[in-house]
């Protein structure tokens, strides 16, 4: 008897039907992964189990039970704890407060504090994490918000886990150690639905695969029993045989420099510099200064020294808007919080940065406006039923190329890319790549941060390594080595 079953799940959101009779079956004491592209169905799946959605017709039993699940609370009540994809901090809580939202202990009438802080501890003991539990949730890196968003959904001691992209903000060290307890929790006969993008993770814990496509149900195999490549054909109904795309590359002089960038605290004495037609990559472990250096350079925090020269002219940048004015866009790594207008429609973020263009006058000239929203939906791919339906509707990796389309209505000439891919499908990854070749072949610059190695190897021209907050090595294309990589991030450590 099956730990879960989902029969015949089906599920519209008005007149767009995104479930057609979708089925998984997860066995007590093992890893089931759900694969498919952004916009699969694979969340929305999770979602009916974890009572946020309520299925149109199907059926859900939990060891042999058929269930209705009426809430989300009712969810955790059956035995159901998932990690979303999306996180939803209460930003100005502490990290115990989050953690054991709703689930406080309490000491007669009063909350017992001292028990909620050392609960939360033992909890990111098992995690392998050093969070004081007294820390205000908003103040911590998303990395960091995710491993608190993993420690509560283990705090409830739940049957059946579901993670959701679980790594896609954390290091190497945390996956290790989440998979270390993946590993125990198995032995204790829970059952984890697991959704990553991340291929080498899912041959590397899965029992099970179950593929999605454009919400109907393909098939589900044993992990030892299909490769790579069938999984990739069967979530895309096509052969991907290129996802790093050949291009020539036609590097010339250099067109921006950063001197001794400093701020005293998260990075100092940095010096960049990028070349016209080129894909910088910024690499190095979480923590070490790579997107607090680029906050700086885009004028989004402060620095206490450094020099920007750019087309052989020093410049100053105080905020984003100067940064924007001399033809830099940045594409921040939390497309939810920081790069969209989540209750704005699609077509409405697109054009956000660029309305003065679109306007005559005092007002913005709709002919063109449409025209370009178009546009860009074209270019980019992004599926959408119309311009008007509402972003957070979108699957992520249709929300990211939204961000990217949005900067690139502004034609900047230098584009920072902050983890540009993270959770998002391998198809989205190969249309995401194609438009950085697009655009640097026009003789503009990218400056990529990435955590995945094998994109920053598989799309940099030439590679800047930090530690620590200062810049530890320079490669060029033919000397990247992932263990040459890593001995250089850890340099200053």
């Amino acid at each position: 008897m099956a730990l879960l079953d989902l029969n015949g799940i089906e599920k519209s959101f008005g007149p767009v039907r995104v479930l057609h009779g979708v089925e998984l079956s997860l066995k007590a004491g093992s890893v089931h992964a759900l694969m498919g592209e952004n916009g699969a169905g694979k969340s929305t799946l999770m979602k009916v189990l974890a009572g946020v959605h309520k299925c149109d017709e199907g059926t859900v039993s939990i060891n042999g039970n058929k269930v209705q699940i009426a809430s989300p609370k009712h969810s955790q009540e059956l035995g159901v704890a998932m990690i979303h994809q999306e996180l939803s901090p209460v930003p100005e809580m502490t990290v115990a407060e989050n953690i054991f939202l709703g689930r406080e202990p309490r000491k007669g009438m009063f909350l017992d504090y001292a028990k909620m802080y050392k609960m939360t501890e033992d909890l990111l003991e098992q995690l392998n994490v050093k969070i004081n539990p007294k820390a205000k949730l908003g103040n911590l890196k998303v990395a960091d918000q995710q491993m608190i968003e993993i420690a509560k959904a283990i705090s409830l001691n739940a049957e059946i886990i579901v993670m959701d992209e679980p790594t896609s903000a954390i290091t190497d060290k945390e996956v290790d150690a989440l998979f270390d307890l993946i590993k125990d929790l198995k032995s204790q006969g829970k059952g984890i639905v697991y959704i990553s993008h991340k291929m080498d993770e899912i041959f590397r814990i899965s029992d099970d695969i179950t593929i999605l496509r454009d919400g109907h149900y393909v098939g589900t195999w044993a992990a030892k029993d299909i490769d790579q490549a069938t999984l990739i054909r069967n979530m895309v109904g096509r052969e991907l045989t290129e996802i790093f795309p050949e291009r020539e590359t036609s590097i010339e002089d250099v067109v921006l420099e950063l001197k001794n960038f400093t701020d005293g605290k998260k990075f100092q004495n940095v010096d960049i510099n990028v070349r016209k037609g080129e894909i910088l990559g910024l690499s190095g472990l979480v923590g070490a200064g790579r997107t607090e250096v680029m906050h700086a350079f885009f004028g989004l925090t402060k620095r206490d020294s450094g020099q920007i020269i750019y087309e052989g002219k020093p410049i100053d940048i105080n905020n984003p808007k100067d940064a924007i004015a001399n033809g830099i866009a940045y594409v921040t790594e939390d497309r939810k919080r920081e790069g969209l207008v989540l209750d704005m429609s699609t077509g409405e973020n697109i054009t956000l940065a660029s309305l003065r263009n679109l306007s005559d006058v005092l007002f913005i000239n709709e002919a063109r406006e449409k025209k370009d929203i178009n546009k860009q939906i074209k270019d980019l791919r992004v599926k959408v039923n119309t311009p008007k339906q509402v972003v957070k509707s979108l699957s992520g990796g249709n929300q990211q190329k939204v961000v990217i389309g949005k900067w690139m209505m502004k034609n900047p000439k230098i584009l920072i890319l902050d983890e540009p891919t993270r959770g998002i499908d391998i198809g989205a990854k190969s249309e995401i790549y194609r438009l950085m070749c697009e655009f640097v072949a026009k003789g503009n610059s990218i400056i990529m941060i990435s955590s995945e190695m094998p994109e920053l190897i598989g799309m940099a021209d030439r590679m800047l390594i930090m530690s620590n907050g200062r810049v530890s090595g320079e490669l060029n294309r033919d000397e990247f080595v992932q263990e040459t990589i890593m001995k250089m991030s850890v340099q200053y450590i």
